[in-house]
């Protein structure tokens, strides 16, 4: 390696001619389709200071044997590494697409510019320093867009570590995670929006076996994303397996066509995703709002796309290693085959835990391992071979798992190694990769010996790509996520089909905060009410409904009205007038303002009461439905189940389902059961409003909505709205 020569006196190159890029940003695709492939890379500012980061991507790319043209520019060196350094890019003797701004961040606009003139299609920008920062980092972030949109270039950046492309050695980074040697390229690319993370992932995976086709940082993201990077990586042939770490989403919708794009392609789209925590979430009024986290229509429509989430580092690097290495399992039902009984019965309760399932093994597939296994061993599931086998000859543990596997009642084998070590671990090592590749299903390994006594096993399993779980927690984790979900349950009974309401018509209720009209036009029923504002009118209010009735405050600003001792239930014609002057006299001393009145409603029989309510779409995403038990106590239990708008009858059904407090629908110990079919017409209609009324949707929650005895319906108590625009709620 030769030494940086400082700069002394310089000729002047000509500028290439004919490189002028024709106006217009070239599309995300065709650009880093170039940016991956260049044709020269061009590193702006590349310094030649031993152990400065900024000089590490000249190296990487020569150590790593990118074919392209590589060109230091620099004024201050003649040559770095052995290259002629060029005092700017107009004098580059050959093309270059790919430009590596190594420059600070005052300068990167300028240097963006100067790529377009030489028709570069795209720039990686590494310096920090930008929106990260505060407001004016902000305004020079925004001047960087501004010059890539000007000059028809793509920026990946700024305060980013870069891309690489395997097969053509492109590795475009700082990050000492490229200083190991890197894994052929295994099927597997990457993006994220955290360059410390991402360089994690890159050592991470080049230390246990999983070879990355592709790696790339978008940090601020000024102009190409997460998803527009990851979409073109999609399209790339040989990925099979798209890995994400996602901070935020702005374009959900984008995002949604991605996950679409991957499942039509048979890719599958893994996604870490981190700022989940009560920290992120909605500002909300209604009592499901402030259940939902910011990611719940992240999760749910990532969930209805196929993307596996997991939720840590280790986890993304496992699943990817198992969805790259073996094929994806039909089922959840798992057979474990292991040297310990004890270790066993561990890994039952993990897969218990992660919701797989452990059948017994069939009579035929037992009969087989018969003469395998001694009879201290077990042979239904898990399967214990104990270490008798290993007298029985080198591939015996393997022709145990063909067998298992030959089950057609198991989707996948996990094999539980205790203490197998040495020679004989290596040994049992080139056994089970050789049978893993004869397999039609999975065959995921978990080792529960020390690295040191089984270096050289691992070593083996490392060279195939399988990986190596150290627990069977671990190892169970990651088959519940590769596992497909489970199928959901069928209703016994025909479900109610009610149509969409009119858009226009939900929109101007909507614009209006009519609670009970909006309720009318949903087709959900509501009991017969009236406001009243005089103690008189309240008494002629009770008489006229018929007897006992409920009275309500009414105001725009009061959502949650029992909180202010705000309701009386049972109040006859004779207390009428006196509940009156109590719940003015709550309302002053609870300041409640902009009274309207107070509402007079007539009682509903007693019931099972639910909460039904709908979150309007956010960025991108659908609205929410959830359902759960309701009244005064929904927060407390937080017993709620959530779908994507539009919601099925059958998908609403099996949110109710899924509720911890479902037998008070289905009738528990004796109680009878509950209207469950108009429970679901409501969840449907509410859903169908939810989607009609668009971006103008907040929030509509209806707490409690009373579920009558079959046939007897479902009644709305109680409704809350809120328009999107951050007005006031308003209840009924």
């Amino acid at each position: 390696m030769s030494c940086p020569t400082p700069h002394r006196h310089r000729e002047s190159r000509p500028a290439r001619p004919g490189l002028a890029l024709i106006p217009g940003k070239t599309g995300g695709g065709a650009a880093i389709r170039r940016m991956l492939r260049p044709r020269g890379v061009a590193l702006v500012g590349v310094s030649g200071r031993p152990g400065n980061p900024m000089g590490r991507p000249l190296r990487y790319l020569r150590e790593h044997g990118f074919g392209g043209g590589i060109y230091p520019v620099n004024p201050g060196y003649d040559e770095l590494e052995g290259l002629p350094c060029y005092a700017s890019l107009a004098e580059l003797p050959g093309p270059v697409d790919l430009v590596l701004a190594l420059v600070p961040a005052a300068a990167a606009a300028g240097t963006v510019r100067e790529a377009g003139a030489v028709g570069a299609a795209g720039v990686v920008v590494f310096a920090s320093g930008f929106a990260e920062t505060g407001a004016a980092g902000a305004r020079l972030q925004a001047e960087l867009a501004a010059a890539g949109e000007e000059a028809g270039v793509r920026v990946l950046g700024p305060n980013c570590q870069g891309l690489l492309h395997t097969p053509t050695g492109l590795v475009a980074t700082f990050t000492a995670a490229a200083d190991r040697q890197l894994r052929a390229a295994g099927g597997v690319a990457y993006v994220g929006q955290s360059g410390a993370v991402g360089g994690s992932i890159l050592d991470l995976s080049a230390e246990m076996g999983l070879g990355l086709t592709a790696w790339a940082s978008t940090g601020n993201q000024a102009d190409l994303d997460l998803v527009e990077v990851a979409s073109a990586l999609l399209d790339e042939p040989d990925v099979r397996v798209l890995l994400l770490y996602v901070e935020s989403v702005g374009d959900g919708a984008a995002y949604l066509r991605l996950a679409a794009r991957a499942r039509e392609a048979g890719k599958h789209l893994v996604v870490l995703r981190s700022g989940r925590s009560g920290a992120g979430r909605r500002a909300a009024v209604s009592h499901t709002g402030s259940m939902l986290g910011d990611d719940t229509a992240f999760v749910l429509a990532s969930a209805r796309h196929g993307v596996v989430l997991v939720d840590d580092v280790d986890e993304l690097l496992a699943v990817a290693a198992t969805l790259s290495s073996m094929p994806r399992p039909e089922g959840r039902r798992v057979a474990v085959v292991t040297t310990s009984g004890g270790a066993g019965s561990l890994a039952a309760d993990r897969c218990s835990d992660a919701g797989l399932e452990l059948p017994e093994l069939c009579t035929t597939t037992q009969d087989r391992l018969r003469p395998l296994i001694p009879a201290f061993g077990a042979l239904a599931n898990p399967v214990d071979v104990t270490a008798q086998l290993f007298t029985r000859g080198a591939d015996a543990f393997g022709d145990v798992c063909r067998i298992v596997a030959d089950d057609p009642g198991v989707d996948a084998v996990a094999v539980v190694l205790t203490m197998v070590v040495g020679q004989a671990g290596a040994a049992l090592a080139e056994d089970l990769v050789g049978t893993s590749a004869r397999l039609a299903k999975p065959l995921m390994v978990a080792w529960l010996a020390g690295q040191d006594q089984t270096a050289q096993g691992r070593a083996v399993f490392r060279a195939a790509g399988i990986p190596v779980f150290s627990s069977v927690g671990g190892l169970a984790r990651a088959a519940g996520l590769v596992a497909p979900p489970r199928a959901p349950a069928v209703p016994a009974v025909a479900l109610p089909r009610p149509t969409a309401p009119a858009p226009d018509r939900i929109r101007e209720l909507l614009d209006a905060s009519d609670g009970p009209a909006l309720l009318d036009a949903m087709g959900i029923a509501r009991p017969a009410s009236v406001v009243v504002r005089t103690r008189q009118e309240a008494t002629d209010a009770v008489v006229g409904l018929g007897g006992p009735a409920a009275m309500k405050l009414q105001a725009a600003a009061l959502a949650h009205k029992s909180e202010v001792g705000g309701v009386r239930l049972d109040v006859d014609a004779a207390r009428a007038a006196r509940v009156f002057d109590d719940l003015v006299a709550a309302a002053r001393a609870h300041h409640v303002e902009a009274l309207d009145g107070v509402l007079v409603q007539a009682m509903v029989p007693a019931g099972a009461e639910l909460v039904v309510a709908a979150t309007g779409g956010r960025d991108g995403f659908p609205p929410l439905v959830t359902v759960g038990f309701g009244g005064i106590t929904t927060e407390l239990y937080a017993d709620v189940a959530t779908g994507l708008a539009p919601v099925s009858p059958e998908e609403a059904w099996a949110m109710l389902r899924r509720l911890r407090a479902w037998p008070l629908l289905g009738g528990f110990r004796g109680a009878p059961a509950r209207d469950v079919r108009a429970a679901v017409d409501a969840v449907v209609r509410l859903g169908h409003a939810a989607v009609a009324a668009g971006p103008q949707l907040a929030e509509f929650e209806v707490n409690p909505l009373v579920v009558g005895l079959p046939g007897e319906g479902a009644t709305a108590v109680d409704v809350l709205v809120r328009v999107a625009d951050g007005g006031d709620p308003v209840g009924e």
